[in-house]
């Protein structure tokens, strides 16, 4: 069975753990701006929430590449960018309705979560278990539309609607 990556927003502190040891692996570097995963904070409300790739079934990035660089792994069930036909566009980054696509200035290319090739390293260092990489599920799923629901409801509120 497919596996995805599964946010609890209630649980995280909000220490960007996973950008650090996602950016280290990616690129060597401890640096959170070149990580595939952002920690989104809203400090107020004392919310926090780790913006990864979906893996969409019908991924928006996927359907605006120009050159189908951007391509579905079946055997892990993730979406990967081929960067010998990337031509750093960005129209992926523009697309992708969770902003999990983002670009790396340092490598001018665009950058997104991987899942790790099936070992995601920030499952294994989130302390309070925010990240996790689970069997794919209705019940995952429907805790995810739940998720995204509550965070539309703070967005409207942050801007007075």
């Amino acid at each position: 069975m497919a596996k995805m990556l599964l946010v609890d927003y209630e649980k995280c502190t909000g220490c960007r753990l996973c950008e650090l040891v996602c950016s280290v692996k990616h690129t060597g570097a401890s640096n959170p701006s070149r990580a595939n995963v952002h920690v989104v904070k809203w400090e107020d409300e004392g919310f926090y929430l780790p913006m990864l790739c979906q893996h969409c079934l019908e991924a928006p990035c996927r359907s605006v590449c120009p050159t189908d660089a951007i391509y579905r792994d079946e055997e892990l069930n993730r979406i990967m960018v081929d960067y010998d036909l990337c031509i750093g566009c960005k129209a992926c980054v523009a697309a992708c309705p969770f902003g999990a696509m983002g670009f790396d200035e340092a490598e001018k290319r665009v950058i997104k979560c991987d899942v790790c090739d099936g070992d995601p390293l920030c499952v294994r260092f989130c302390d309070m278990k925010a990240i996790d990489y689970v069997e794919a599920t209705t019940s995952h799923f429907d805790k995810m539309r739940d998720a995204s629901r509550n965070f539309a409801e703070l967005m409207a509120k942050a801007h007075g609607q």
